[in-house]
Protein backbone atom coordinates (compact mmCIF):
# COMPACT_ATOMS: atom_id res chain seq x y z
CA UNK A 1 0.00 0.00 0.00
CA UNK A 2 1.26 3.42 -0.64
CA UNK A 3 -0.16 7.15 -0.57
CA UNK A 4 2.59 9.00 -2.92
CA UNK A 5 2.58 12.54 -4.02
CA UNK A 6 5.09 14.08 -6.23
CA UNK A 7 6.05 16.84 -8.13
CA UNK A 8 6.56 16.69 -12.01
CA UNK A 9 6.94 18.86 -15.15
CA UNK A 10 7.20 17.59 -19.12
CA UNK A 11 7.62 18.75 -22.14
CA UNK A 12 5.10 19.57 -25.03
CA UNK A 13 4.47 16.58 -26.32
CA UNK A 14 6.05 13.99 -23.85
CA UNK A 15 4.97 10.98 -22.12
CA UNK A 16 5.27 8.90 -18.65
CA UNK A 17 4.11 7.00 -16.54
CA UNK A 18 4.37 5.66 -12.63
CA UNK A 19 4.07 2.19 -12.50
CA UNK A 20 3.00 1.25 -8.67
CA UNK A 21 4.38 -1.90 -7.82
CA UNK A 22 6.27 -1.97 -10.84
CA UNK A 23 2.59 -3.47 -12.23
CA UNK A 24 -0.05 -0.24 -12.43
CA UNK A 25 0.46 2.54 -14.43
CA UNK A 26 -0.57 5.86 -13.35
CA UNK A 27 -0.36 7.48 -16.97
CA UNK A 28 1.85 10.96 -16.93
CA UNK A 29 1.12 12.61 -20.55
CA UNK A 30 1.29 16.21 -22.25
CA UNK A 31 -2.45 16.30 -22.19
CA UNK A 32 -2.18 19.96 -22.26
CA UNK A 33 -6.27 21.18 -23.46
CA UNK A 34 -7.16 18.00 -24.64
CA UNK A 35 -10.71 17.84 -24.24
CA UNK A 36 -11.84 14.11 -25.49
CA UNK A 37 -9.82 11.70 -22.47
CA UNK A 38 -8.87 8.47 -22.52
CA UNK A 39 -7.16 5.96 -20.03
CA UNK A 40 -4.23 7.41 -21.62
CA UNK A 41 -4.46 10.95 -20.95
CA UNK A 42 -2.43 12.50 -17.71
CA UNK A 43 -3.75 10.82 -14.40
CA UNK A 44 -5.26 7.67 -16.13
CA UNK A 45 -5.12 4.21 -15.77
CA UNK A 46 -3.52 2.58 -18.36
CA UNK A 47 -5.13 -0.23 -19.91
CA UNK A 48 -4.57 -3.46 -19.94
CA UNK A 49 -3.25 -5.66 -23.16
CA UNK A 50 -3.71 -8.69 -25.26
CA UNK A 51 -1.93 -8.98 -28.78
CA UNK A 52 -3.94 -11.74 -29.58
CA UNK A 53 -6.74 -9.80 -29.76
CA UNK A 54 -7.97 -7.62 -33.01
CA UNK A 55 -6.49 -4.09 -33.86
CA UNK A 56 -8.11 -1.90 -32.38
CA UNK A 57 -9.29 -4.42 -29.10
CA UNK A 58 -6.12 -5.15 -27.85
CA UNK A 59 -6.63 -2.37 -25.18
CA UNK A 60 -8.85 -3.70 -22.29
CA UNK A 61 -9.71 -1.97 -18.91
CA UNK A 62 -8.17 1.29 -17.99
CA UNK A 63 -9.48 4.20 -16.63
CA UNK A 64 -10.20 7.33 -17.87
CA UNK A 65 -9.84 10.81 -16.08
CA UNK A 66 -12.80 12.72 -15.33
CA UNK A 67 -11.62 16.14 -15.62
CA UNK A 68 -8.53 17.40 -17.77
CA UNK A 69 -7.01 19.37 -15.03
CA UNK A 70 -3.15 19.15 -16.52
CA UNK A 71 -0.90 22.09 -17.11
CA UNK A 72 0.69 23.62 -19.85
CA UNK A 73 4.21 22.28 -21.12
CA UNK A 74 7.13 23.51 -18.77
CA UNK A 75 5.15 23.79 -15.84
CA UNK A 76 5.20 22.55 -12.45
CA UNK A 77 2.67 19.97 -11.66
CA UNK A 78 1.60 17.73 -8.40
CA UNK A 79 -0.04 14.12 -8.56
CA UNK A 80 -1.25 12.09 -5.46
CA UNK A 81 -1.94 8.44 -5.83
CA UNK A 82 -3.23 6.56 -2.91
CA UNK A 83 -3.10 2.73 -3.79
CA UNK A 84 -4.02 -0.28 -2.25
CA UNK A 85 -2.17 -3.58 -3.20
CA UNK A 86 -3.57 -6.67 -4.00
CA UNK A 87 -3.59 -9.68 -0.69
CA UNK A 88 -2.80 -12.84 -0.67
CA UNK A 89 -3.79 -15.72 1.80
CA UNK A 90 -1.04 -18.04 2.83
CA UNK A 91 -0.82 -20.18 0.21
CA UNK A 92 -0.02 -17.45 -2.03
CA UNK A 93 -3.81 -17.02 -3.65
CA UNK A 94 -4.71 -13.90 -4.43
CA UNK A 95 -7.96 -12.76 -1.97
CA UNK A 96 -8.62 -9.14 -3.45
CA UNK A 97 -7.16 -7.12 -6.47
CA UNK A 98 -5.07 -4.28 -6.45
CA UNK A 99 -7.11 -1.16 -5.68
CA UNK A 100 -6.38 2.51 -6.96
CA UNK A 101 -7.90 4.51 -4.06
CA UNK A 102 -7.73 8.05 -5.34
CA UNK A 103 -5.63 9.83 -8.00
CA UNK A 104 -5.85 13.81 -7.53
CA UNK A 105 -3.54 16.25 -10.25
CA UNK A 106 -3.42 19.28 -9.34
CA UNK A 107 -5.45 19.67 -6.70
CA UNK A 108 -8.64 17.92 -7.85
CA UNK A 109 -9.72 14.35 -7.51
CA UNK A 110 -9.93 12.58 -11.02
CA UNK A 111 -10.45 8.80 -10.08
CA UNK A 112 -11.88 6.78 -7.02
CA UNK A 113 -12.30 3.50 -5.89
CA UNK A 114 -10.35 1.73 -9.40
CA UNK A 115 -10.33 -1.90 -9.23
CA UNK A 116 -7.22 -3.55 -11.05
CA UNK A 117 -8.31 -6.99 -12.43
CA UNK A 118 -4.03 -7.39 -13.07
CA UNK A 119 -0.92 -5.51 -14.07
CA UNK A 120 -1.12 -3.12 -17.18
CA UNK A 121 0.40 -2.65 -20.15
CA UNK A 122 4.29 -2.41 -19.78
CA UNK A 123 4.33 -4.25 -16.19
CA UNK A 124 7.61 -5.05 -15.55
CA UNK A 125 6.29 -8.42 -13.89
CA UNK A 126 4.04 -10.78 -15.66
CA UNK A 127 2.45 -12.13 -12.06
CA UNK A 128 0.84 -9.70 -9.41
CA UNK A 129 2.66 -9.53 -5.81
CA UNK A 130 2.16 -8.37 -2.10
CA UNK A 131 5.22 -5.93 -2.71
CA UNK A 132 6.93 -4.11 -5.74
CA UNK A 133 8.98 -1.08 -6.78
CA UNK A 134 7.69 2.22 -8.11
CA UNK A 135 8.93 2.39 -11.65
CA UNK A 136 8.94 5.40 -13.83
CA UNK A 137 8.80 5.24 -18.00
CA UNK A 138 11.81 6.72 -19.54
CA UNK A 139 11.89 5.76 -22.66
CA UNK A 140 9.26 7.96 -23.95
CA UNK A 141 10.01 11.70 -23.84
CA UNK A 142 11.90 13.48 -20.98
CA UNK A 143 10.32 14.44 -17.36
CA UNK A 144 11.56 15.12 -14.11
CA UNK A 145 10.34 14.86 -11.05
CA UNK A 146 10.98 16.73 -7.36
CA UNK A 147 9.18 16.24 -4.05
CA UNK A 148 8.40 12.73 -3.30
CA UNK A 149 6.86 12.14 -0.38
CA UNK A 150 5.29 9.07 0.70
CA UNK A 151 3.79 6.88 3.57
CA UNK A 152 2.51 3.02 3.47
CA UNK A 153 -0.15 3.53 5.50
CA UNK A 154 -3.45 3.89 3.19
CA UNK A 155 -6.81 4.30 5.74
CA UNK A 156 -9.91 3.98 4.02
CA UNK A 157 -12.12 2.93 6.95
CA UNK A 158 -14.55 5.15 8.44
CA UNK A 159 -14.18 5.98 11.81
CA UNK A 160 -16.34 4.71 14.87
CA UNK A 161 -17.48 8.13 15.04
CA UNK A 162 -18.83 9.64 18.55
CA UNK A 163 -22.43 10.42 18.45
CA UNK A 164 -25.62 8.73 17.38
CA UNK A 165 -27.73 10.99 14.62
CA UNK A 166 -30.42 10.53 12.85
CA UNK A 167 -29.38 9.68 9.08
CA UNK A 168 -29.95 12.50 6.67
CA UNK A 169 -28.99 13.29 2.74
CA UNK A 170 -28.08 15.99 1.70
CA UNK A 171 -29.74 17.37 -1.82
CA UNK A 172 -27.98 17.01 -5.21
CA UNK A 173 -24.93 19.44 -5.50
CA UNK A 174 -25.86 22.11 -8.00
CA UNK A 175 -23.45 22.12 -10.80
CA UNK A 176 -23.48 24.98 -13.28
CA UNK A 177 -22.25 23.71 -16.86
CA UNK A 178 -21.00 25.31 -19.94
CA UNK A 179 -22.04 24.81 -23.63
CA UNK A 180 -21.51 26.45 -26.91
CA UNK A 181 -21.42 29.85 -25.39
CA UNK A 182 -19.93 31.65 -22.71
CA UNK A 183 -21.93 31.84 -19.41
CA UNK A 184 -21.73 34.53 -16.58
CA UNK A 185 -22.74 34.06 -12.90
CA UNK A 186 -22.46 36.82 -10.29
CA UNK A 187 -21.83 35.46 -6.79
CA UNK A 188 -19.61 35.86 -3.85
CA UNK A 189 -16.60 33.62 -4.27
CA UNK A 190 -13.85 32.87 -1.17
CA UNK A 191 -10.48 33.56 -1.50
CA UNK A 192 -7.81 33.47 0.64
CA UNK A 193 -8.44 36.15 3.19
CA UNK A 194 -11.15 37.80 2.25
CA UNK A 195 -14.97 36.88 0.42
CA UNK A 196 -14.90 38.93 -2.22
CA UNK A 197 -18.77 40.12 -2.77
CA UNK A 198 -19.26 41.24 -6.05
CA UNK A 199 -17.65 38.61 -8.68
CA UNK A 200 -18.44 37.63 -11.75
CA UNK A 201 -18.00 34.11 -12.62
CA UNK A 202 -17.11 33.61 -16.54
CA UNK A 203 -17.07 30.05 -18.42
CA UNK A 204 -15.83 29.54 -22.15
CA UNK A 205 -16.48 26.80 -24.10
CA UNK A 206 -13.17 24.36 -23.60
CA UNK A 207 -13.33 23.97 -19.79
CA UNK A 208 -11.83 27.66 -18.99
CA UNK A 209 -12.64 29.84 -16.85
CA UNK A 210 -12.04 32.93 -14.62
CA UNK A 211 -13.41 35.15 -11.69
CA UNK A 212 -13.64 38.70 -11.93
CA UNK A 213 -14.01 41.58 -9.25
CA UNK A 214 -16.42 44.18 -10.31
CA UNK A 215 -15.03 46.71 -7.43
CA UNK A 216 -11.58 46.90 -8.76
CA UNK A 217 -11.04 45.38 -11.91
CA UNK A 218 -9.23 42.19 -11.03
CA UNK A 219 -8.81 39.08 -12.72
CA UNK A 220 -8.49 37.28 -9.42
CA UNK A 221 -8.73 33.78 -10.17
CA UNK A 222 -8.47 31.38 -13.54
CA UNK A 223 -9.09 27.36 -13.85
CA UNK A 224 -9.63 24.23 -15.89
CA UNK A 225 -11.97 21.14 -15.60
CA UNK A 226 -15.78 22.36 -15.01
CA UNK A 227 -17.31 25.35 -14.03
CA UNK A 228 -18.83 26.21 -10.62
CA UNK A 229 -21.05 24.24 -7.79
CA UNK A 230 -23.65 26.59 -7.06
CA UNK A 231 -24.61 24.40 -4.40
CA UNK A 232 -23.64 26.59 -1.44
CA UNK A 233 -25.82 29.48 -3.28
CA UNK A 234 -28.89 27.26 -3.91
CA UNK A 235 -29.12 24.87 -1.46
CA UNK A 236 -31.89 25.42 1.32
CA UNK A 237 -31.25 29.18 2.30
CA UNK A 238 -27.43 29.72 0.78
CA UNK A 239 -25.12 32.01 1.50
CA UNK A 240 -24.44 33.39 -1.71
CA UNK A 241 -21.09 31.77 -2.42
CA UNK A 242 -19.86 29.36 -5.57
CA UNK A 243 -16.55 26.98 -5.39
CA UNK A 244 -14.99 26.79 -8.65
CA UNK A 245 -14.56 22.76 -10.32
CA UNK A 246 -11.35 22.18 -11.49
CA UNK A 247 -7.87 23.06 -10.67
CA UNK A 248 -7.59 27.12 -9.63
CA UNK A 249 -4.63 29.44 -9.43
CA UNK A 250 -5.25 32.23 -7.28
CA UNK A 251 -3.89 35.22 -8.92
CA UNK A 252 -4.57 38.43 -6.82
CA UNK A 253 -7.35 40.72 -5.73
CA UNK A 254 -5.88 43.79 -6.23
CA UNK A 255 -6.41 46.75 -8.86
CA UNK A 256 -5.21 45.94 -12.58
CA UNK A 257 -4.37 49.46 -13.37
CA UNK A 258 -2.65 52.30 -10.87
CA UNK A 259 -0.70 55.74 -11.38
CA UNK A 260 2.37 55.60 -9.53
CA UNK A 261 4.54 58.44 -8.78
CA UNK A 262 7.75 56.14 -9.37
CA UNK A 263 8.91 53.60 -10.40
CA UNK A 264 9.55 52.02 -6.93
CA UNK A 265 6.21 53.62 -5.47
CA UNK A 266 4.40 50.34 -4.10
CA UNK A 267 1.20 49.26 -5.60
CA UNK A 268 -2.04 49.76 -3.79
CA UNK A 269 -3.83 46.99 -2.42
CA UNK A 270 -7.45 48.84 -3.21
CA UNK A 271 -8.95 51.16 -4.54
CA UNK A 272 -10.43 54.77 -3.33
CA UNK A 273 -14.18 54.10 -3.80
CA UNK A 274 -14.77 57.52 -5.31
CA UNK A 275 -11.78 56.94 -7.97
CA UNK A 276 -13.29 53.58 -9.42
CA UNK A 277 -16.59 53.54 -10.86
CA UNK A 278 -17.76 50.28 -12.61
CA UNK A 279 -19.46 50.71 -15.38
CA UNK A 280 -21.27 46.99 -15.84
CA UNK A 281 -20.30 44.57 -18.67
CA UNK A 282 -21.21 44.37 -22.27
CA UNK A 283 -21.46 41.19 -24.49
CA UNK A 284 -20.42 40.86 -27.89
CA UNK A 285 -22.17 38.78 -30.63
CA UNK A 286 -20.33 35.14 -29.34
CA UNK A 287 -21.41 36.27 -25.33
CA UNK A 288 -18.14 37.50 -24.32
CA UNK A 289 -18.50 40.10 -21.69
CA UNK A 290 -16.33 43.35 -21.79
CA UNK A 291 -15.92 45.03 -18.24
CA UNK A 292 -15.93 48.33 -17.88
CA UNK A 293 -15.35 51.19 -15.90
CA UNK A 294 -13.49 54.66 -14.57
CA UNK A 295 -10.33 55.08 -12.82
CA UNK A 296 -9.31 58.43 -11.81
CA UNK A 297 -10.94 59.53 -14.79
CA UNK A 298 -9.36 57.31 -17.25
CA UNK A 299 -11.77 54.98 -18.81
CA UNK A 300 -11.24 51.11 -19.52
CA UNK A 301 -12.46 48.73 -22.03
CA UNK A 302 -11.12 44.94 -19.94
CA UNK A 303 -12.13 41.82 -22.55
CA UNK A 304 -10.39 38.37 -21.79
CA UNK A 305 -11.18 35.87 -24.64
CA UNK A 306 -9.61 32.31 -24.96
CA UNK A 307 -7.63 31.91 -27.82
CA UNK A 308 -6.65 28.44 -28.97
CA UNK A 309 -9.11 26.89 -26.39
CA UNK A 310 -5.95 26.72 -24.54
CA UNK A 311 -5.14 30.38 -23.06
CA UNK A 312 -6.28 33.62 -21.59
CA UNK A 313 -5.71 36.67 -23.53
CA UNK A 314 -6.48 39.92 -22.15
CA UNK A 315 -6.73 43.32 -23.99
CA UNK A 316 -7.69 46.51 -22.03
CA UNK A 317 -8.41 49.71 -24.43
CA UNK A 318 -7.53 52.23 -21.95
CA UNK A 319 -8.42 56.19 -22.85
CA UNK A 320 -8.10 59.62 -20.63
CA UNK A 321 -5.56 62.02 -18.81
CA UNK A 322 -3.60 59.60 -16.15
CA UNK A 323 -2.22 61.40 -13.26
CA UNK A 324 0.87 60.09 -13.40
CA UNK A 325 2.66 57.44 -14.80
CA UNK A 326 -0.29 54.42 -15.52
CA UNK A 327 0.91 50.85 -14.82
CA UNK A 328 -0.51 47.74 -15.28
CA UNK A 329 0.56 44.94 -13.08
CA UNK A 330 0.57 41.66 -15.27
CA UNK A 331 1.78 39.06 -12.35
CA UNK A 332 2.79 39.21 -8.84
CA UNK A 333 4.29 36.01 -7.13
CA UNK A 334 7.40 34.48 -4.83
CA UNK A 335 9.07 34.78 -8.28
CA UNK A 336 9.22 35.44 -11.69
CA UNK A 337 11.42 35.08 -14.57
CA UNK A 338 11.82 35.46 -18.24
CA UNK A 339 11.63 32.92 -20.20
CA UNK A 340 12.41 34.65 -23.14
CA UNK A 341 10.22 36.24 -26.03
CA UNK A 342 7.93 37.79 -24.12
CA UNK A 343 7.42 35.06 -21.87
CA UNK A 344 7.47 34.99 -18.29
CA UNK A 345 6.69 32.13 -15.60
CA UNK A 346 5.41 32.65 -12.06
CA UNK A 347 6.17 31.07 -8.84
CA UNK A 348 8.26 28.94 -10.24
CA UNK A 349 6.74 27.89 -12.78
CA UNK A 350 3.14 27.51 -11.47
CA UNK A 351 1.75 29.37 -14.66
CA UNK A 352 3.43 32.00 -17.26
CA UNK A 353 2.57 35.38 -18.51
CA UNK A 354 3.02 36.57 -22.05
CA UNK A 355 3.27 39.96 -23.12
CA UNK A 356 4.32 41.70 -26.38
CA UNK A 357 7.99 41.99 -27.48
CA UNK A 358 7.39 46.18 -27.66
CA UNK A 359 5.82 46.04 -24.14
CA UNK A 360 8.66 46.71 -22.14
CA UNK A 361 7.63 44.70 -19.32
CA UNK A 362 9.70 45.45 -15.98
CA UNK A 363 10.17 42.78 -12.97
CA UNK A 364 10.69 44.72 -9.89
CA UNK A 365 10.80 44.19 -6.34
CA UNK A 366 8.07 44.55 -3.89
CA UNK A 367 7.31 43.38 -0.30
CA UNK A 368 4.90 40.61 -1.99
CA UNK A 369 7.63 39.09 -3.60
CA UNK A 370 8.37 39.94 -7.27
CA UNK A 371 5.47 42.22 -9.82
CA UNK A 372 5.76 42.39 -13.33
CA UNK A 373 4.59 46.06 -14.94
CA UNK A 374 3.15 47.06 -18.04
CA UNK A 375 4.08 50.69 -18.72
CA UNK A 376 1.18 52.61 -20.18
CA UNK A 377 1.75 55.12 -22.65
CA UNK A 378 -0.69 57.10 -24.78
CA UNK A 379 -3.54 57.00 -22.73
CA UNK A 380 -4.62 60.46 -23.62
CA UNK A 381 -4.95 59.17 -27.19
CA UNK A 382 -6.28 56.27 -26.51
CA UNK A 383 -4.51 52.94 -26.53
CA UNK A 384 -4.45 49.22 -25.81
CA UNK A 385 -2.39 46.36 -24.20
CA UNK A 386 -2.92 43.01 -23.95
CA UNK A 387 -1.23 39.98 -22.21
CA UNK A 388 -1.93 36.33 -21.73
CA UNK A 389 -2.45 33.96 -18.72
CA UNK A 390 -1.02 30.43 -19.77
CA UNK A 391 -1.56 27.69 -17.41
Amino acid sequence: DIDLSVDFLMPKGSNSGIYLQGRYEIQLLDSWGNEKLSPGDLGGIYQRWDDSKPEGQKGYEGVTPRLNVSRAPGLWQNIRIVFQAPKFDAAGKKTANARVVQVVLNGVSIIENAELQGPTRGSAFPNEAATGPIRIQGDHGAVAFKNFKYTTSVNTKATDGTKQREWWQADRPVYVKVGTEPELLRSFVDIPGKRVTHAVNVGYPHNISYSYDLDNGALFQVWKGGFVDGTPMWNFRGDGNTTAIGSKIFLNDAPLLATLANDAAAWPDTVVTDAFRPKGYELDENGYPTFKYTLNGISVDDKTTNEDSKILTRTLTISGNATGKLYLRAAVGSDIVEAGDGLYSVNGYEYYVQVGKDAKAIIRNSAKGKELLIPVKDADKGTSVKYSLIW
